[in-house]
């Protein structure tokens, strides 16, 4: 299928989906979009298994779903424009406030995460008779273990959290899913290294030139792009120049392999802090500020129109499925320890009551991006048993945990 015709039927599907949802759903938009268009994708199953009059409905929606390449959609195509549209309004003042909490849960709270889900699910796969390596389970850890921020910043942001932990949150959330796809990564690599052993110095360099090369690259280029903005007062050439920074900035990190998303991150806070106040006009700022909104809320749109309809591709079977349940307590459990541990680090300046706890643990969501990693499994790392596990997770994080977390955040 052409890519124009994938591009026309999934803006149609988004529109369609959004109005349902908008008009008779009443639920926050990219919850209630991927809802909708999971009750769309199980109505097109059932029509299929009934033969839907002969129509062919099911593999004519099948091709539709298997022409999408979800893992080079998102991490190619759209997470570079969302991740810089979220990191645009965060204040980049109450951030550094937190920046040992964030430090230290976008980095250790990943790893912590990592290990404690490859260690539970390896206990929970030996016991069920699944084909999962440890290495394969510490993987699975890798994709899941970051908080997804296209997630967790739509919907927090209606959940009325206080200032302080809304950043915190909001800020890990924007930088951990770079740390995470970095440790996913590198795993993989060690994975595929097989019987040959692989040096803890080389995957120390690689973690830190990704992570910490992505940060330099995101300073360069946001001081870049701020220069840029200061020189003109055009608001239709300024609005381009972010594009460009969006586009050719992420290429080139890809390129020069540092953390394309934590590049997209420090620069967006670049621009959306120094340079909105010091580089732009307010009639800049406005115009700015509603085409990167618009832009987030498209994208947002199509990922969760994509999520809901890729539930028509999983195979789950009865063993894969009681897999993926056990994965959800599992991952909450680590979510809880990535959290806890950090911040018992920094006793000394900052004190964790049950409320913040409880709040952190719900509210860590995962998204879109755990999908596209474990798509972008190669087949033989158990790519058939942890996709849909890694599915049902994301499902019940985004259903569940998004709907009540505004309920847990009042309680």
């Amino acid at each position: 299928m052409k890519l124009l015709n994938i591009i026309a039927i999934l803006i149609t599907l988004s529109a369609a989906f959004g109005y349902v949802n908008s008009r008779f759903v009443k639920l926050p938009t990219t919850i209630g979009v991927m809802l909708v268009s999971m009750l769309v994708s199980m109505g097109v199953f059932v029509l299929g298994r009934f033969g839907a009059l002969g129509l062919g409905i099911e593999e004519h929606w099948l091709a539709l779903i298997r022409d999408i390449d979800f893992n080079k959609t998102l991490m190619v195509w759209m997470l570079s424009f969302l991740l810089f549209a979220g990191a645009l309004p965060v204040d980049l003042g109450e951030m550094l406030k937190q920046k040992w909490e964030l430090l230290i849960l976008a980095t250790t709270g990943v790893v912590i995460s990592t290990f404690v889900v490859g260690t539970l699910l390896s206990l929970v796969s030996e016991w069920m008779g699944l084909s999962l390596k440890f290495i394969h389970c510490l993987l699975f850890g890798a994709l899941i273990s970051p908080t997804d921020p296209i997630a967790v910043l739509g919907i927090l942001r209606e959940a009325g959290l206080p200032k302080r932990l809304e950043t915190i949150i909001s800020g890990e959330s924007l930088f951990n899913d770079g740390i995470g796809i970095v440790v996913f990564v590198t795993l993989l690599s060690v994975a595929s290294a097989g019987e040959q052993s692989v040096s803890p110095v080389a995957v120390l360099v690689f973690f830190a030139w990704e992570a910490a090369g992505g940060v330099l690259f995101g300073i360069l280029l946001g001081l870049v792009g701020y220069q840029a903005l200061k020189s003109i007062d055009d608001y239709h050439v300024e609005i381009l120049i972010t594009l460009s920074m969006v586009t050719g900035g992420y290429a080139l990190a890809t390129a020069v392999h540092t953390s394309g998303p934590i590049t997209m991150v420090v620069a967006g806070l670049i621009i959306g802090n120094r340079g909105r106040q010091f580089a732009m006009t307010e009639r800049t700022r406005e115009r700015l500020d509603s085409f990167w909104e618009f832009v987030d809320q498209i994208l947002n749109s199509l990922l969760f129109v994509l999520i809901g309809l890729e539930l028509l591709t999983m195979q789950v079977s009865w063993l894969s499925f009681a897999a993926g349940m056990a994965a959800i307590p599992v991952s909450l459990a680590a979510r809880f320890a990535s959290v806890i541990f950090p911040f018992a680090l920094l006793a000394a300046r900052e004190k964790m009551n049950a409320r913040t706890l409880a709040i952190m643990t719900w509210g860590g969501l995962r998204g879109g991006i755990a999908v596209a990693l474990a798509l972008a499994l190669p087949r033989p790392f158990g790519r058939d048993v942890i996709i849909p596990i890694t599915y049902m997770v994301v499902v019940f994080s985004i259903l569940v945990q998004g709907l009540t977390v505004k309920y847990l955040v009042r309680l």
